[in-house]
């Protein structure tokens, strides 16, 4: 049987339409306020049809030297080819660090399945 963790895809998100980009400071002031930014189709655009679609995001922050992620975000997606007006998929939150981890995005197509990011976030004083 296998893990959740071996269902998830991931790539170069520059040639790959279903990676969530991560965008984001590399490094942040202690408990100060930055905003983080999950996107998708930045260089490669993802459909939104009744067929094919994005259905959600979820941000995680995982803290050096401890032991669970933390649940950030999440952006759920339920307009599917209704619009010719849309552009894309885009998820903003506002977070404070008060110490240094990684950043995981975490997407899923209806037919692709799940796909994963993640960003190293410096915390300074």
């Amino acid at each position: 049987m296998k893990s959740i963790g071996q269902l998830f895809s991931s790539g170069d998100w520059k040639g790959e339409k279903h990676v969530p980009v991560i965008h984001c400071p590399d490094e942040v002031t202690k408990n100060e306020s930055f905003d983080i930014k999950i996107s998708i189709g930045d260089a490669v655009k993802h459909p939104n049809t009744f067929e094919h679609y994005i259905s959600w995001f979820k941000v995680f922050f995982h803290p050096e030297g401890g032991k669970f992620p933390i649940e950030l975000a999440t952006f759920d997606f339920s307009a599917h080819g209704e619009s010719e007006n849309f552009t894309g998929y885009v998820g903003l939150t506002e977070v404070q660090l008060s110490k240094s981890g990684t950043i995981y995005a975490v997407s899923y197509c209806n037919i692709h399945g799940l796909w994963e990011n993640s960003k190293e976030v410096t915390v300074k004083e």
